[in-house]
């Protein structure tokens, strides 16, 4: 059917099923743009106001919608701008495919005017890119790109479209399949390496299964949770890895790393045996793992062979999609029931060792933040969507007690500041249904705030929490702690009244000082509909941990 590269970019994102994308218009990107008008009535079109904000948005509801989605930004500045997005959904695996314009074919290399290498610049963050400067290849370079970004280890996917390339005209079809040569992503684990890692962990007298965002990524939370259940074996979490399980489950132990909690690396270090499901074990998670090596068997899966090994040994690696192992070793331990040791006195032991939670009285007019959001947590429904953003709050909100159901967003391998309010835009258009939360701090909210309007002129309705301590408290923390308390650039003074800056977007707004207000507050983001903008005010020096 004869078109325009343009109404054929239109008609590649009907067939992959895609209702919303998040973009900011340009001249180079504008034939593609007068397209997409044409197709309002399929494809929704959000400006958001910065394009990195785009790319966090289609972030958001790539993660809760579970398949890639779209942002768009023009050449230069534009497609620039999109790089902090792409390289925040590259650490954490997120797949998210980037269509940027681009100047003209004779034009490129020539400097002109909002020139600039995307697909070069964005290279080190990108699963792959596309210079798309055949008319004819547009069906099949749109095909690869969402097949690449959502299959295997998923990650973003850059096209970038010179503008005469969109206006030419093109007999389109578009591939019903997809065949790559030269990238085949792994499925089903080895038979014989799957019987080798299920009989390890399930003969183990102190096992302790670590999962990751690789849990989410192949939806695989029913499987590892099943397994655990069956095994009777305790587990922990990367961030990333948050919300797989229910707070209150008995088998759930906590956050691991430098920011977890006493319990969590206290068992990580007591095993001997350690499961790791889709974790790339960084090192905000073990800082030491070659001490852990030593005395530890590890047991590692990951669809991406170069996460094994990569940051600590594996004595059994198995490489193959966690959704599918996680399966065959259920069929495994169906077909093969005998011989599970019993976990009941390493299960025992951690639990003599946990401790109820003590918050901090807080300074008069200030409010502590880790109490906050517990009690924010009890009143909440099950399934609600946290976003946080990055620095102390990011911690702080890492202490939620979720439920079962609820999901937890953030920025944990580039730790992106101003990443939540944007992802908690496009959470809530992934799946409307659920309460969706932004946490921020001061800090990272003033780089996302002007997405307000975004969530105001889409109606999408987003609770919205900042944490006002006035400084950039982490890095305040760090120069206090290493560096003699010699505080440099970390005062956020001449910061708005967020209050009133919400009030200034229509938005509703309530300032958090003592308990009564903190009561008051959880009640409205708990049960009012529409958005709301909550500031809660902390003491400038209260801690991370």
């Amino acid at each position: 059917m004869k078109m325009t590269v343009s109404q054929a970019m239109v008609e590649c994102l009907k067939a992959e099923e895609i209702k919303v994308v998040y973009g900011y218009p340009g001249a180079a990107i504008c034939p593609f743009y007068d397209a997409l008008l044409d197709a309002d009535k399929d494809i929704k079109h959000v400006l958001v106001r910065h394009e990195a904000n785009g790319g966090h948005a289609a972030s958001g509801y790539a993660r809760i919608s579970g398949k890639p989605a779209v942002c768009i930004a023009t050449s230069g500045p534009g497609a620039v701008n999109l790089i902090t997005a792409i390289a925040t959904a590259y650490a954490d695996s997120i797949p998210i495919v980037c269509i940027t314009g681009q100047v003209n074919t004779d034009q490129i290399g020539s400097d002109v005017f909002q020139e600039a290498d995307v697909t070069g610049a964005a290279e080190p963050f990108v699963k792959h890119s596309y210079l798309l400067k055949n008319p004819d290849d547009v069906g099949r370079v749109f095909k690869e790109a969402f097949y690449i970004a959502g299959t295997g280890r998923p990650g973003p996917v850059l096209i970038d479209v010179p503008m005469d390339v969109q206006k030419m005209m093109v007999d389109f079809k578009y591939p019903k399949k997809c065949e790559i040569r030269s990238y085949k992503p792994t499925g089903k684990g080895n038979a014989l390496q799957v019987k080798r890692v299920t009989e390890a962990l399930r003969t183990a007298e102190k096992p302790l299964i670590c999962i990751g965002g690789g849990v989410f990524a192949s939806n695989a939370q029913n499987e590892v949770v099943e397994l655990s259940k069956k095994l009777n074996i305790p587990v922990i979490t990367t961030m990333m890895g948050i919300s797989v399980f229910a707070d209150e489950d008995p088998l759930y132990v906590g956050m691991i790393g430098t920011h977890g909690t006493k319990l969590a690396n206290y068992a990580v270090n007591a095993c001997d045996t350690l499961f790791l499901v889709g974790a790339r074990v960084g090192d905000r998670a073990v800082k030491t793992p070659l001490e852990l090596e030593k005395d530890t068997k590890i047991l590692h899966i990951d669809i991406d062979p170069a996460e094994i090994g990569k940051n600590i040994g594996a004595d059994l690696p198995l490489v193959g999609d966690a959704k599918m192992v996680l399966r065959q070793m259920l069929d495994y331990l169906e077909k093969h029931p005998e011989g599970n040791a019993d976990h009941t006195e390493w299960l025992e032991h951690i639990d003599e060792k946990r401790v109820p939670a003590e918050f901090v009285k807080p300074v008069k007019g200030t409010v502590n933040p880790k109490e906050f959001l517990q009690r924010l947590s009890e009143r909440m429904p099950a399934d609600v969507n946290i976003c946080a953003d990055v620095g102390q709050n990011q911690i702080w909100t890492s202490r939620y007690q979720f439920k079962k159901g609820g999901r937890f967003l953030t920025s944990g391998g580039m730790g992106t500041m101003g990443y939540s309010l944007p992802c908690a835009i496009g959470a809530k258009m992934a799946d409307e249904s659920r309460i969706t939360v932004a946490v921020c701090g001061d800090g990272g909210f003033q780089m996302n705030m002007m997405e307000l309007a975004t969530a105001v002129q889409y109606g999408v309705d987003v609770k919205v929490v900042v944490f006002k301590n006035t400084r950039l408290g982490m890095v305040r923390e760090l120069q206090t702690k290493g560096y003699n308390d010699r505080q440099m650039a970390v005062f956020l003074d001449g910061s708005p009244d967020f209050v009133k800056l919400a009030e200034a977007y229509g938005i509703p707004a309530i300032r958090v000082t003592d308990k009564k207000s903190e009561e008051k507050a959880i009640e409205k983001l708990a049960t009012e509909k529409g958005m709301l903008v909550c500031e809660v005010v902390v003491d400038k020096d209260f801690p991370t941990l």
